[in-house]
């Protein structure tokens, strides 16, 4: 399978990291930047300005061996990736994003994890009636309205089954969603072996929706630790007598408060409800550009988050048009008809955009 599998290395150091003191500016400003990439050779640029950038002192040593092992694997993860046309040495175990967002499905086995992708996605994955089915990650795409999700079914998660890729997979999604079978007698328990499981390899969930919302990492906090926001995904709701009641005893024994849907991959009940869900909790902004004197492109907009500005879009319009940006005219919710703004001007959902350079 190649060496995907050792991808972050977050499966392989489970001790925790300690963030030293006095680290500069420079320093905290590239490891935010690695938090915040997905693209694996983006991440491999924010890792070499963190050697880079962090002091060089006995306090940091820790840190910089792990920084040089993450640059030196994934540098070689990125040089043995096939390129276009080349024969694969293995099934890929690190899904690059597309899509507005990449969200994976992550559970206990016998969930019906895999049909509800193969629902969602029409993917065709491999469904069947017995456990651990999904052996690599299955991409797919949840297609809503204009924009489309990328969702990638995991193997899963149970101790009778260690997946020693699974953290590394985990690195490129923006959120999880957490499917569970709540008439399943062992349900709790095997929910709570799943976040044990994930905490070993420094993944944490959180309620917190987007992730951006979340409370600032303290200062010592383990710089590669992961923190997904996770959607709980109650499935089987049609084999359930009330499903709103097992839920609130799920919550008063676990204790999660994570946000929840009541789905059936079997029937389809509740799954149109999954696409709007994702847009709203994850703030999605769709902008479409124009040229100059030409009707907008309406058919494939580019998806922001809230907060997002011009040159966010410009950047993933082209790298070269974000540098030479001089200004851009906005129709819709952020500007008035055809008002010129500077690229510090944040977009709004449905805003037209005209760029000049």
């Amino acid at each position: 399978m190649g060496g995907t599998g050792i991808l972050y290395s977050c499966a392989q150091s489970h001790a925790r990291t300690a963030m030293p003191a006095n680290l500069s500016p420079e320093y905290k400003a590239a490891e935010q930047a690695f938090r915040k990439a997905r693209e694996p050779r983006e991440r491999l640029d924010h890792l070499r300005e963190m050697l880079r950038t962090i002091p060089k002192h006995k306090g940091t040593d820790h840190l910089q061996a792990d920084i040089k092992r993450r640059i030196k694997e994934l540098a070689e993860e990125l040089e043995a990736a096939p390129r276009k046309g080349a024969a694969r040495g293995g099934p890929a175990l690190v899904v690059r994003p597309e899509g507005a967002a990449q969200l994976a499905l992550v559970g206990p086995p016998g969930t019906g994890k895999s049909a509800l992708h193969a629902r969602l996605t029409g993917s065709g994955a491999q469904v069947a009636d017995y456990p651990f089915t999904t052996q690599v990650p299955e991409p797919g795409m949840l297609p809503w309205e204009d924009v489309q999700f990328q969702l990638v079914d995991l193997p899963a998660v149970s101790p009778a089954h260690p997946v020693p890729w699974l953290a590394g997979s985990l690195q490129t999604a923006d959120a999880c969603l957490l499917v569970v079978d709540l008439g399943h007698p062992e349900c709790v328990e095997e929910v709570q072996a799943v976040h044990a499981i994930l905490r070993e390899r420094r993944v944490s969930l959180t309620e917190r929706w987007p992730a951006s919302d979340a409370p600032a990492p303290e200062e010592d906090e383990d710089p590669f630790a992961l923190r997904l926001p996770a959607l709980l995904v109650a499935n089987k709701a049609d084999l359930a007598a009330d499903e709103g009641a097992e839920l609130e005893v799920f919550r008063e024994l676990t204790g999660f408060r994570y946000p929840a849907l009541a789905v059936s991959a079997q029937t389809g009940a509740g799954l149109d409800a999954v696409g709007p869900w994702l847009f709203r909790a994850l703030s999605i902004v769709r902008v479409y550009t124009k040229a100059p004197g030409k009707p907008p492109e309406k058919d494939h907009p580019f998806t922001l988050r809230r907060g997002q500005t011009v040159e966010d879009a410009a950047r993933l319009v082209h790298q070269d048009i974000a540098r030479s940006l001089k200004y851009a005219r906005v129709w819709g919710r952020s500007g008035f008809d055809g008002r010129h703004v500077g690229r510090d001007h944040r977009l709004e959902d449905g805003d037209v955009l005209e760029l000049h350079v």
